[in-house]
């Protein structure tokens, strides 16, 4: 199994290669020449472990053991044993709740970081471990984050003795409980940067590190955010077995809170690859730029991210829509490269009506406002459900009540993407309720904070990197 690169003018790469690069050097991202075909494994995903269902898929994306790059690795058990090993996760790793007849939530927040983050990160972290131990290097990692993603890095790197992760965060836009998770580790390889600025302009300054090829060379750079290949691929596991559990004789339906398109492209990786899946529903917040590409065909960037109760999604550049408009597209990456080097210049983009067909075959999309997002709280922790839901989880559970045709028949799924506890201050306001945290991490407040702030300024935050990383040569 070889990569290629959404944009063309990359020469494809390993599996393992593509996960340690983050971002083809032409700046596209990387997705596999062909979807293998995994649906004749459903009782295997419906009935095994969890870590067993990422074998599955993981061998897949690799590829046959006879095909696969030198740098593969002979066998993944043992990181797939570390990332999902009894202790850090439930027996259930992603457990299915019914709320109602015909609807389930599927609960991705139940490892080390309470976000469904920790899903593909834990992975990463071992699959990045293993390779740098069979090179003996270092690497650099960076990550911009709305607000999970950051402490799922941390939770999964902290300690390496060949990684040093640098975390960017938006001053003032995460909750307390996620930026604790990224400033209390107590490790000397995890930086985390609050940047003045919010989500965009993190990723921006990421994305500055890798265009700048000599720096990410010489740092030996990689990113975990939700470009990262290995995050689509872990992600994807988990609608496989919620699928197989499901449909029984049609397919399942999913709602996902998203901002990134990442974990809603996973799903479609998942569908590709033979999970009976139907559509996928996008569960925006007031940061619409995905469901108004679905609406209008325009993928169209707004001046700045507005605020809301689910910040984690609070994004008006979607990075993995690019995956997206490449399939759309016919996989011709000549013109993915040229409608986002419009969208860089002009901060907009107009799709063919084939490729907006597409896309509306296979999505649905909804923008939810925080009063509705705020009264779906109340409604779910309200008996009979009495489901405490996080303001993002609110978001997909309210985008099927709004959608314009009513739900799709069949099995519904929504993505619950975080734990309550991380919005303290939010579900307080909407339920009265004090969600609290988890034993393991009940004394994140008592643990001291290391963080640094920056402006947006890519010179400055090279030379904070160029100081700090152990890689850099």
């Amino acid at each position: 199994m070889r990569y290629v690169s959404t944009r063309g003018a990359a020469a494809p790469v390993s599996f393992t290669q593509a996960v340690l690069a983050g971002l083809a050097p032409d700046g596209g991202l990387y997705v596999p020449e062909t979807y293998p075909d995994l649906s004749g494994h459903g009782p295997s995903f419906a009935l095994g472990s969890f870590a067993e269902a990422a074998g599955l898929v993981l061998a897949a994306l690799k590829g046959a053991p006879d095909e696969r790059a030198p740098d593969e690795g002979a066998s993944d058990e043992g990181a797939l044993g570390a990332a999902y090993r009894a202790g850090l996760w439930p027996p259930a790793a992603t457990p299915l709740r019914q709320l109602g007849p015909g609807h389930w939530a599927l609960e991705l927040f139940h490892g080390p970081s309470l976000s469904f983050k920790d899903v593909a990160l834990q992975l990463i972290a071992r699959l990045y471990e293993e390779a740098l131990a069979r090179s003996d290097e270092r690497l650099t990692v960076v990550c911009a984050t709305s607000g999970d993603t950051g402490g799922a890095a941390v939770e999964a790197l902290k300690g390496s003795a060949r990684i040093d992760l640098f975390v960017l965060l938006p001053k003032g836009r995460v909750s307390e409980v996620q930026r604790r998770f990224m400033t209390a580790s107590g490790a000397g390889n995890v930086f985390p940067l609050e940047v003045e600025g919010d989500f965009d302009v993190c990723q921006a300054l990421v994305k500055g590190l890798f265009a700048d090829r000599a720096f990410a060379r010489r740092a030996r750079l990689s990113g975990v955010n939700s470009i990262n290949w290995a995050r689509i691929t872990a992600q994807s596991v988990y609608y496989q077995i919620a699928a197989h559990a499901l449909a029984s004789g049609g397919p399942v339906h999913v709602s996902v809170p998203t901002g990134n398109f990442g974990d809603a492209f996973s799903g479609y990786v998942a569908k590709r690859m033979g999970a009976p899946i139907g559509l996928i529903g996008l569960a925006v917040n007031a940061n619409d730029i995905l469901s108004r590409a679905l609406a209008t065909g325009r993928y169209e960037r707004s001046s700045a991210s507005a605020a809301t109760l689910s910040p984690a999604m609070d994004i008006q550049v979607a990075s993995n829509f690019e995956r997206m408009v490449f399939e759309a597209l016919d996989r011709d990456g000549e013109h993915v490269a040229r409608l986002y080097g419009a969208f860089a210049e002009r901060g907009c983009f107009t799709l063919p009506p084939r490729a907006h067909d597409r896309l509306r075959e296979a999505f649905f999309a909804v923008s939810v406002s925080d009063s509705e997002t705020e009264a779906m709280m109340v409604q779910t922790a309200a008996a009979p459900l009495d489901y405490l839901a996080c303001p993002h989880t609110a978001v997909g559970l309210a985008a099927w009540r709004a959608l314009p045709q009513g739900a799709p028949a069949g099995p519904r799924i929504t993505l619950a993407t975080a734990h309550p506890a991380k919005f303290p201050e939010t579900v307080r306001q909407a339920v009265g309720a004090q969600p609290a945290l988890p034993a393991f991490c009940r004394d994140l407040f008592d643990r001291p904070e290391a963080i640094d702030c920056i402006g947006n300024d890519l010179g400055v935050l090279q030379a904070f990197i160029r100081e700090r990383s152990r890689a850099w040569r």
